[in-house]
């Protein structure tokens, strides 16, 4: 424990990163990929909670955006979280590591309902908890509830993981010419319009002095570093 940099962490992981190559739906390999990352930083001692977003199933905002009343939509999006929330939940309980799904939205048959003592107690316990179904409200992005919850089970940081190697000015996929930044305000962010987290989320996160670390989640060794301190992505504080 004494080489850790934070001994409890909010990991926050979009929907897209479990399609895969695919681009749609759950890619078994992919996730068992980075669930090995998981449990890799798990045996360091840290307490892990995650957020998991829906994206790879369905995106409340386009379907809005469609037509769809809004409210409707994010429901939507909050029970394909659920969906991703039980499927690593299944790759990291192969893998040997104890987890739990604990959902805003209550559904005692698939998982345990949110209750934040729960929540915790599960934590100190050595089990990953993984936080499904959003804040449980519509108008409410994954990302706020990430910050939400680091802020509940006082985490000492969010860990937001991504496809590429943390902030850039542009996007680094499109342009050549895209600089990476290694560190950030809060402010930074929300004025530059940066894509790091939505407002509310990077707001949130300000308000509670909650630090943002953005990295590549599908580089080996990438979560031991940011857990141990060893640089990786990019910081937001």
């Amino acid at each position: 424990m004494e080489n850790l940099r934070f001994k409890r962490v909010l990991l926050k992981l979009s929907g897209e990163a479990l399609a895969g190559p695919k681009g749609f739906g759950i890619d078994p390999e992919t996730v068992s990929n980075f669930c090995k990352e998981i449990v890799e930083a798990a045996s360091l001692g840290v307490e892990l909670a995650m957020v998991i977003g829906g994206g790879n199933i369905f995106r409340g905002m386009s379907a809005s955006a469609s037509g769809m009343e809004r409210a409707s939509a994010d429901y939507m999006g909050m029970l394909a979280t659920v969906m991703n929330a039980v499927a690593v939940q299944d790759a990291l309980e192969k893998l040997g590591l104890s987890t739990r799904v604990l959902s805003a939205i209550t559904m005692q048959e698939v998982c345990e309902p949110y209750i934040r003592r729960r929540a915790e107690r599960h934590l100190e316990k050595g089990r990953v908890v993984i936080c499904a179904a959003g804040t449980g409200n519509p108008y409410f992005t994954t990302d706020t509830a990430a910050a939400l919850r680091a802020m509940e089970l006082k985490s000492q940081v969010i860990i937001k993981g991504t496809k590429v190697d943390g902030v850039y000015d542009k996007d680094p996929k499109k342009f050549d010419d895209a600089v990476m930044f290694d560190r950030l305000t809060y402010m930074e962010v929300l004025e530059k319009q940066l894509k790091v987290m939505d407002s509310t989320a990077v707001s949130l996160a300000m308000d509670n002095n909650m630090p943002i670390v953005v990295f590549n989640m599908f580089v080996p060794g990438n979560l031991k570093k940011v857990i141990t301190g060893d640089r990786a992505g990019t910081i937001v504080e």
